[in-house]
């Protein structure tokens, strides 16, 4: 399979029998028992997807860009994002605590 872009975030299921793939232009690619909720694949990105991280249920996933905007999929609840301001760095990684 040829890649639109590289992949940079990966996030298991609840029970370890799946995990999800994003790529930098949000493309998510779900493997094993992990279900499908969306992607920001087909869409215009200010800047790229740099991470994801899924609920703790495992029915759905944050995307996180570069930038700081944040996709929320499934039953991922959206709480804000940095993507209209200025940031020092960009964005990594994300994480759910």
């Amino acid at each position: 399979m040829k890649l639109n872009k590289p992949i940079v975030g990966m996030a298991a299921t609840t029970d370890g029998k799946g995990y999800w793939l994003v790529a930098s232009d949000g493309g998510i690619f779900a493997y094993g028992d992990a279900g499908f909720y969306g992607s920001t694949g087909a869409m215009a990105l200010n800047k790229p997807s740099s991470g994801m991280a899924s609920t703790t249920d495992g029915k759905g996933y944050w995307l996180v860009a570069s930038d700081g905007g944040i996709f929320a999929y499934g039953d991922a609840g959206f709480h804000g994002s940095t993507g209209a301001m200025t940031l020092n760095k960009p964005i990594v990684g994300m994480a759910v605590g």
